[in-house]
């Protein structure tokens, strides 16, 4: 499948993370934290609030490993070098308006092969915070295999690449992991997709508001159910 990231995907990550770590943190400003919060071993499911394209670049760099991310087949076709890139660290589209079964079975055996998936339930870029429905696909797929869900906050991102900047230029980004949501904890309740994203999204409510209020706008939507269950994808 051409959604499969190259096999030398994951050895180029795990030996460029440090220099190019390094120099994010040089050239770009990056403050990244919480690595501490990741699980020993993958599966795992890292959920991030979405502002920018670079905001997939610097949650691979917070993980420090291979991570695949569902992306909006929209992105895809409209530049060679993007389509090599996606393809190469294996991004797997996924449609806004068909059925995603494929996406979903991939997205499957990501985690069933014990690897490392990221997922935005925003589903798509973001102007502000919240201003988005959260979509629940993080969730299913987590319970779905068993696979704790990692919040990362991500704001400064906003400054490139963004649908509020489109241009590129040199933000100061912060970066914070928190500790995974097991879904085993969820399995009880009464809507347990609900649950666990209304704490994935109080846990991100707390980090923006604190760091950068001004991504939060004067109201936001509530969480709301997924038209399907891989909703939750990158823009």
């Amino acid at each position: 499948m051409k959604d499969r990231p190259n096999a030398t995907a994951a050895a180029f990550v795990n030996v460029m993370k440090h220099p190019i770590g390094w120099l994010s943190r040089i050239v770009v400003d990056a403050d990244i934290n919480g690595r501490e919060h990741l699980p020993e071993s993958a599966p795992y499911i890292v959920t991030a609030n979405h502002l920018s394209l670079v905001d997939p670049v610097f949650v691979t760099l917070a993980v420090g490993q291979l991570v695949q991310f569902l992306a909006l087949d929209e992105l895809f076709e409209q530049s060679k070098v993007l389509d090599g890139m996606m393809y190469y660290f294996g991004a797997i589209p996924i449609s806004r308006v068909h059925p995603p079964l494929g996406a979903i079975k991939r997205a499957l055996e990501v985690l069933e092969a014990g690897e490392v998936l990221g997922v935005f339930p925003e589903g798509g870029r973001a102007e502000y915070w919240r201003e988005r429905p959260i979509k629940r696909g993080a969730a299913w797929l987590a319970l779905a295999t068993n696979s704790p869900i990692v919040p990362c906050a991500i704001t400064g991102t906003e400054a490139t690449m963004s649908l509020r900047n489109p241009e590129v230029k040199v933000p100061s980004i912060r970066l914070s992991l928190h500790p995974p949501l097991h879904p085993a904890t969820y399995t009880d309740r009464e809507d347990p997709l609900g649950a666990m994203m209304d704490d994935w999204t109080a846990i991100l409510d707390a980090e923006i508001d604190h760091w950068q209020p001004a991504l939060r706008p004067s109201e936001g939507p509530s969480n709301s159910p997924a038209e399907n269950p891989a909703e939750g994808h990158a823009e």
